[in-house]
């Protein structure tokens, strides 16, 4: 891209029509610089955050509050702060400045003046790494990159981030404790018909042993930790709510963007996917590429004679995120059996996500946690879901797609 700085202004107006009676907003990137993300002002003595909501506002409650009859909500800041999950401080600073990262990009995907930045306009190079057209880096992708670099640099508690939309990892400073891996945009090639997209992340603890090897082997070797070594992994969902889904090892939790007042809200504490759903989420236009084992799990839960004598139903967006996002929820398995999703950045954080919401990721034979990655933008097949749904599936002899014709679409 040209300048990192992009003004992006609406189209001009129509001489056919009357002019309208207000300014339309412009987004501009990057922010300027006296501003401050929200949330992440934290009390010394309590770790809670000091922002409220602002006099007149609608009070939020979430699930947990709720359920407990309690009458005032927890933000994501105060989830992992002193007074809630306490993370540590430095963990705190880092997803202070990830969130606000992430509701910078929640704006420009939902912003009207940057559909053309969606439809790929603006001259975005393809990146090596890039194995066909249909994944290469669309300038909205790039964007969002470089908020989150942006964020994570001025954080001061990352060593290195490495990133889909990056050959080698970035190394940002020495001394700081966290390796961040990213997918800044995932399932922008949907934007330009509004179907949701999202960001997903992992946090692993900077490998202090490796720190006498030069810049560039350090960066690649920190960034290829197994997803046993995760410190924290999520993802934001970008859709008709934004959604900053979290774990730290210790259960899985969603917060909801509150516009009123900035804040991520807790809605739904501790998720625990269903032992079994009734939905399964694939692209099945590729039926006739699949192995046998594969065809005939399908076949058996669609017409319901498999273990569970219910007729699954097909839900698939081709959004990562968001078919992840629902099987999560409402259980079921969500899979992309051809060697296509990286095992780094996308793998591996959502395989922890919902392993420690009682479900299963694995490659069709492996758990991914314990798969050792040996390239940063290594993939592989993917299935992650419900742990009876899954042990059902891996039970078939050959699901995983190994015939890959080089599809356009």
């Amino acid at each position: 891209m040209e300048s990192p700085a992009l003004l992006l202004s609406p189209p001009a107006a129509n001489p056919n029509h009357p002019p309208f009676s207000f300014s339309p907003h412009r987004v501009l990137w990057p922010p300027r610089r006296n501003l401050r993300p929200l949330g992440c002002s934290l009390s010394t003595s309590s770790g809670r955050a000091t922002r409220r909501p602002p006099l007149g506002s609608p009070r939020v409650v979430s699930e947990m509050a709720s359920s407990t009859g309690g009458e005032s909500y927890t933000t994501l800041l105060e989830y992992v702060g002193k007074g809630g999950a306490d993370v540590g401080d430095d963990l705190v600073v880092l997803l202070c400045h990830l969130q606000y990262a992430c509701k910078r990009i929640a704006a420009l995907v939902a912003s009207p003046f940057n559909a053309e930045l969606g439809r790929g306009g603006g001259g975005g190079v393809p990146s090596s790494s890039s194995s066909s057209k249909r994944d290469a880096p669309k300038p909205l992708d790039i964007v969002s990159n470089d908020i989150i670099l942006a964020s994570l640099r001025k954080s001061g508690k990352v060593a290195v981030m490495a990133s889909e939309e990056d050959d080698v990892p970035v190394w940002i400073t020495d001394d700081s404790p966290f390796v961040v891996v990213v997918d800044p945009l995932d399932g922008s090639r949907n934007i330009d018909v509004s179907i949701p997209t999202g960001t997903i992340f992992g946090v692993y603890n900077r490998l202090a042993e490796l720190d006498h090897l030069p810049v560039e082997e350090k960066a690649q070797l920190n960034s290829l930790q197994s997803g046993k070594r995760l410190v924290a992994a999520g993802y934001i969902l970008y859709s008709s709510a934004t959604i900053f889904c979290i774990s730290f090892g210790s259960g899985t939790h969603a917060f909801m963007l509150d516009h009123s007042t900035g804040e991520f809200v807790l809605t739904h504490p501790s998720i625990q996917v269903p032992r079994r759903g009734q939905i399964y989420s694939v692209n099945d236009a590729r039926y006739f590429d699949w192995p046998d084992g594969l065809r005939r799990y399908i076949d058996t839960v669609r017409q319901g004679k498999g273990q569970f004598p219910k007729k699954y139903s097909a839900r698939y967006v081709c959004s990562l995120v968001a078919d992840f996002h629902r099987t999560l929820i409402y259980g079921g398995v969500v899979m992309n059996p051809r060697d296509h999703l990286r095992l780094v950045y996308e793998a591996n954080p959502l395989s922890f996500l919902i392993e420690h919401a009682g479900g299963r990721g694995s490659d069709g034979k492996t758990r991914i946690l314990s798969i050792q990655p040996v390239e940063l933008h290594q993939r592989l097949p993917l299935f992650l879901g419900s742990v009876e749904d899954m042990h059902e599936l891996e039970s078939y002899d050959s699901i995983q797609q190994k015939i890959n014709p080089g599809y356009d679409v």
